[in-house]
Formats: structure tokens, C-alpha cells, sequence
């Protein structure tokens, strides 16, 4: 069975297609970093029309890289949730369109069970169960995983999401667009025993997370030690305020997944999402797990940002678990991870 994933829940444009006997046969994707820049951020209307711009030429290039046709092609696979509405409503409306002039079924896929099951592209996908800590731009949240469809929300961000206040502050140091990488790169040149910033939450049991007030004292770190400075004392001050944050951030999410891997009992621990790319952030994990005698599971570079491959992975796995889709196209700005089934 070969199915056609399609991506579009923020900025990314993401097709694939993934068989069932040979794995991952060809996947595109396209960034709008450039276009949404000189904004600071993603403006969801021109992320809307970009989506409609380059989907269609997306699956023509993936499915003749592939070496397919159309009457090759057994199922649909689209991210309907969650994410930016446009934008979703964008790739629902050409999945079900393709599904109803191919006459085969189209199913909704829920974007945080993409990245949950990304690993599982792999030649050696990880063992079951595992705790994941999906870590990006729009979610944090710690999810304890017993196989396909089968969840346990153990913690998320009740504001902010870590990406988010990556991508805040580094507008705030004037860094651009997206902050993550633009922050890491700086925290490299940072002075590490300048700032200690404050690791949210981690005084107090559970395992939510919250970053706004880290947001904010990163702000007023910044307004009340850059007075009267220029140049290269302001370049240092920056670095070493983006340094203090990562910092911050980073011992906060590794604090957290340690005390989920032992609440839980599980020996695996698995990262994903956008700034599950951060290096910082791996290393990190790495001692935890070391320390804890557990596997950590790092996905490839290229599967931690959003992509048409995971959501052509879990789509298949749905089709193949006898969800037939519906024939109406399906876009869920918000949709917890909580009430999603295991056959949705």
C-alpha cells in the first residue's frame, strides 16, 4: 500500500509518500522562512496562500520521484490538527479533492501523532513503551506513548510553548526569524556565568511547563543592563542573555523528563518537534538518560521539524488499523492529544 502524506498545519509545505513494503519512497518539503522574515513570524493568511502555491507542484515532484503515478497511490494522509486554520484547511481541501477524483480514502491525521511516531521511519524504530517530550514552535508536553494510538498526556506548556519564547526572544535580542537556531548560535559566544535565569515550575510536583515568565524576565534582564551600552558591549550582553535562556529553557525540559521517566518507570525517552534539533538541548537529555540508565532516542535532524513524511507514516498506520476516513474535509485548530483515539 502506498500512501500520499501531505503537511501543512503552520509554515512548512510537506509531501511524501511511504509504502508499506519498501518504507519512505520520496518526500519534498518547503520552507516559507524567508517569506514570513521581514515579519518577525508566521502570518497565517500568507501562509494559507502559499500552501495552495506549492502543494500541487510538491505531490507532481514527490510522486515522479518516487517512480509513481496516480492509480499507484491506495490512500491520503493530511495533517488536520493542530495548527494555523488556513493553513490546514489548505491541505484538507486538496487531500480530499485528490481522494474524491482518485477514488480512494483520505484520513486525518493528528500533527503531535506525526512527530510522536517519526522515529518509527527508521530502520530500527524504538521498542514500545516510551515517554516523548514533543518540543516546538506552537507545543511542549511530555507524552507517555504504549503504542500506536495509545497516549497518556503526562505534562504540557500552560502558555508559551518553548519554541514560541525562543522565537519571542530572539526578537527581542533583534536575532530575526525563526529564533530558535539564531538563538543557539548566539548562546555559543555567551558568557555562561553571567545570568542564571529562573527554571520555571521545577519547584513545584507535576510535569507542566510554562515559559512566559521567562519570556518576561528575559525582557526585563535586557531593559535594565543594555542602558548607555553599544557595540560590542551590546553584542556580548546579548549573547550572554541568549546563552542564560537556553540555558534556562533547556534545564527546565531535561529537569521534567526526569522526573517523567521516573514516575513512569519507562527506560526509553524520546525527543521531537522543531527544537528537538537543538544541541543543547540533546546533550542535555544525554546525561539525564545516562544518569536514569535509559535509552534516548533521537531522531534524525531532518524528521524533528515538520515534514509530509511522519504524517504519510501515521497515515498509513491509521488506514491499516481500518479508519477509512470521511469525505468531508477536517481541520482542527485546537485538538488535544487526549481525544484522540486509537482509531480516531
Amino acid at each position: 500500500m502506498n500512501t500520499l502524506g501531505i503537511e501543512t498545519s503552520c509554515d512548512e509545505t510537506g509531501v511524501a509518500v511511504y509504502s508499506t513494503d519498501r518504507g519512505l519512497l520520496s518526500h519534498q518539503l518547503y520552507s516559507q522562512v524567508e517569506l514570513h522574515a521581514e515579519y518577525g513570524g508566521v502570518v497565517p493568511e500568507l501562509a494559507s496562500r502559499d500552501h495552495l502555491r506549492k502543494l500541487v507542484p510538491l505531490i507532481r515532484t514527490t510522486l515522479a520521484q518516487a517512480g509513481l503515478a496516480r492509480q499507484d497511490i491506495q490512500g491520503i494522509a493530511y495533517t488536520a490538527g493542530p495548527g494555523l486554520a488556513g493553513a490546514l484547511l489548505a491541505g484538507a481541501a486538496v487531500a480530499r479533492s485528490l481522494a474524491w477524483t482518485w477514488n480512494i480514502p483520505a484520513v486525518a491525521v493528528h500533527h503531535m501523532e506525526g512527530h510522536l511516531l517519526a522515529p518509527m521511519l527508521e530502520d530500527s524504530p524504538p521498542a514500545f513503551p516510551f515517554v516523548a517530550l514533543l518540543v516546538s514552535g506552537g507545543h511542549t508536553m511530555l507524552v507517555k506513548v504504549e503504542g500506536v494510538g495509545r497516549y497518556e498526556l503526562l505534562g504540557e506548556s500552560l502558555d508559551d510553548a518553548a519554541g514560541e519564547a525562543f522565537d519571542k526572544t530572539a526578537k527581542l535580542l533583534e536575532l530575526g526569524y525563526p529564533g530558535g537556531p539564531a538563538i543557539a548560535e548566539l548562546a555559543e559566544q555567551g558568557d555562561p556565568g553571567r545570568f542564571r535565569f529562573p527554571r520555571p515550575m521545577v519547584d513545584r510536583p507535576g510535569l507542566d511547563f510554562s515559559f512566559s515568565g521567562l519570556k518576561t524576565y528575559t525582557l526585563t534582564t535586557m531593559q535594565s543592563e543594555s542602558a548607555g551600552l553599544e557595540g560590542e558591549a551590546l553584542a556580548r550582553l546579548k549573547a550572554d542573555i541568549a546563552r542564560a535562556f537556553e540555558e534556562a529553557v533547556v534545564d527546565t525540559l531535561a529537569i521534567k523528563c526526569r522526573r517523567a521517566l521516573q514516575q513512569t518507570g519507562c527506560n526509553r525517552l524520546l525527543i521531537a518537534g522543531g527544537v528537538g534539533a537543538n544541541a543543547r538541548l540533546r546533550q542535555r537529555l544525554s546525561e539525564v538518560c545516562r544518569a536514569q540508565q535509559a535509552e534516548l532516542i533521537l531522531p534524525p535532524l531532518r524528521w524533528c521539524t515538520d515534514n509530509g513524511a511522519m504524517i504519510a507514516h501515521a497515515g498509513l498506520l491509521r488506514l491499516q488499523r481500518g479508519d477509512s476516513g470521511e469525505n468531508t474535509p477536517r481541520a482542527f485548530p485546537r485538538w488535544p492529544l487526549s481525544g484522540l483515539s486509537s482509531s480516531h
